[in-house]
């Protein structure tokens, strides 16, 4: 179990965008929102990743 919380938090930064972007429009947000709450989510990651803009959050997600 600890394993895979260390694997969760140490997943790399874009990864982490994607998925939770997928997340959160399954749970049926707008991206705008999505985009707001992974904006604040990743502060809190082990690994605090670089600030990203909501654009480059979007350019991650859609290339």
């Amino acid at each position: 179990m600890v394993a895979d919380v260390l694997g969760y938090f140490s997943e790399p930064a874009e990864a982490f965008v994607r998925r939770r972007h997928h997340e959160l429009q399954s749970r049926r947000l707008t991206n705008d929102r999505a985009f707001e709450v992974i904006a604040a989510e990743l502060p809190m990651r082990r690994v605090a990743a670089p600030q990203f803009s909501l654009r480059q959050l979007r350019r991650i997600v859609y290339g």
